[in-house]
């Protein structure tokens, strides 16, 4: 018999085995395969001559039949493959939704349709991947098969993972609206019942007539500065024009070093500060401190290294003056506890504009002036018996002189009052909290009424509610060893994680 040319698979080999009679039964001897241009491999038998062709035909239509089925079952793999990719990226999708969630994950639990979906695909892949096994029993599609069950697997017990995190954080935050809930109307009946106490009518906001600082709100934190965590010294507010149409807002953060006032920035409305749009920033160059001030349209500031007082137009950022304040310490001399070269700290309230300082005549002791704001001209002083270093900020407000101290890393005191206006002192006990331990900046704003607040680099502000009455008169008589001057008490430090 002539040699017998056979196609077959490159990945199938079988020995071709003789089946006559018993007397001829033998090994067929095969030889080397090779492959042509064509990617097809060539098998040469030789076969004996008792070899039925019959039988030679049989065998190669039932390789061929094993072959078919094969490639049946490597296309189902291969069209498997994606599928289960797909499903994949899906659960990626859903566990970054998860993550990225804000508040509107209270209505997440009344659309489960995603997880459902996701259950129903991964059971169909199960489904499949259980066909394949018990139909293709061809051994090179196990190892592939193998490798898809484990990432089946997987997936199913992601999903699951996700599913339970998503009803354990949907019932942690349900419980945290409620717990907030109920300190909202724990905090409404207390205002209720705080306002049936009072003893006279409000004043409309910006009225000065014998109002009284009665209460401070809780903080509200409005965002970091712009210039980052890292610059926690420095003062922001609202312009305090004489018109009550302006919104102009300004932040003026000092150096990292705590003293240098090298740039600020303007935003024309409060959502553009909020959002960080629509702003100007301007660079300083000059100021020290955190004493600054805005008023129309002017921001006034210590000149760096004196007792100078600065004014700066604000619509072009040009230094239109400059004058000496008479008397006053300068260079982090008798500087608030806490907060250091704030020589000269500027204020403005419904009467206009006030520098507050110290001097060595008044040993310390915390001084009050009235400027005019055009010329920076000292129209008239006051002395306080407040020793300034003892104290951790004050503010104006219709011509009264409130002073903080500090008494703890998250409270604060307003404990005393000076009435300009009549000369009369009060002891205060009103107390305001703080997020973080010192407050660098305090500026009033009597457009509003409320406090803006510079704290350890977080924009803050307070409402203040005020009152009608009259402050009670202090005796005459020398200070007592309360009104003594005492010695500078540093503030805690706050530890930061």
């Amino acid at each position: 018999m002539q040699p017998v040319l056979a196609l077959l698979p490159p990945l199938l080999l079988l020995p071709l085995v003789y089946t006559g009679q018993p007397q001829d039964q033998r090994m067929v001897r095969t030889m080397p395969s090779s492959l042509d241009e064509g990617e097809t491999c060539y098998c040469v038998v030789h076969l004996p001559k008792s070899v039925l062709l019959q039988q030679l035909e049989q065998l190669q239509g039932t390789t061929q039949e094993l072959v078919s089925k094969f490639k049946q079952v490597l296309s189902m793999v291969g069209a498997f493959v994606p599928a289960i990719k797909g499903h994949n990226n899906q659960v990626l999708k859903v566990s970054h939704m998860l993550k990225s969630r804000n508040s509107s994950v209270l209505t997440l639990s009344s659309e489960p349709s995603t997880f459902d979906q996701l259950h129903l695909e991964l059971e169909r892949v199960q489904n499949l991947l259980t066909q394949l096994n018990a139909n293709g029993g061809v051994s090179g599609a196990r190892y592939l098969l193998h490798q898809l069950q484990s990432q089946v697997t997987n997936i199913s017990l992601t999903l699951k993972l996700l599913a339970d995190a998503d009803q354990s954080s949907f019932r942690a935050l349900q419980r945290q609206v409620d717990i907030l809930e109920a300190q909202l109307q724990e905090c409404e009946r207390e205002r209720e019942q705080e306002t049936y106490r009072h003893r006279g009518p409000f004043l409309p906001p910006g009225s000065c007539s014998c109002g009284s600082l009665q209460k401070v709100s809780r903080p509200f934190v409005v965002k970091l500065n712009w210039r980052g965590f890292s610059y926690k010294a420095g003062s922001w507010g609202r312009d305090s024009a004489p018109n009550r149409t302006s919104s102009l807002y300004w932040v003026a953060p000092l150096s990292a070093d705590g003293r240098y006032f090298d740039y600020y920035r303007l935003y024309k409305s409060y959502d553009d500060l909020v959002l960080l749009k629509n702003y100007k920033e301007q660079k300083m160059g000059y100021g020290d401190g955190s004493g600054n001030a805005v008023y129309n349209n002017f921001m006034y500031f210590n000149y760096y290294g004196s007792n100078d007082m600065a004014k700066v137009d604000l619509a072009s950022n040009t230094l239109v003056l400059q004058r000496p304040l008479p008397g006053a310490t300068y260079n982090d001399r008798f500087s608030y506890a806490g907060v250091p070269w704030k020589a000269l700290d500027f204020a403005v309230d419904e009467k206009g504009l006030w520098v507050l300082y110290a001097t060595e005549g008044s040993r310390g002791n915390l001084v009050i002036s009235r400027l005019n704001a055009s010329t920076l001209e000292v129209e008239k002083t006051w002395h306080t018996r407040q020793y300034k270093p003892a104290l951790s900020g004050a503010f104006m407000a219709c011509g009264v002189l409130y002073t903080l101290r500090s008494l703890s890393t998250r409270q604060e005191e307003i404990f005393y009052a000076f009435d300009t206006a009549t000369g009369q002192e009060q002891h205060l006990s009103i107390i305001l909290d703080k997020m973080l331990e010192t407050l660098q900046g305090i500026n009033y704003c009597p457009l509003d009424q409320k406090l803006y607040v510079f704290n350890d680099g977080y924009l803050i502000n307070y409402d203040l509610t005020f009152l009608k009455c009259e402050l009670p008169r202090l005796p005459t008589k020398r200070p007592s060893k309360a009104y003594a001057p005492q010695k500078p008490v540093s503030a805690p430090k706050l530890s930061m994680p």
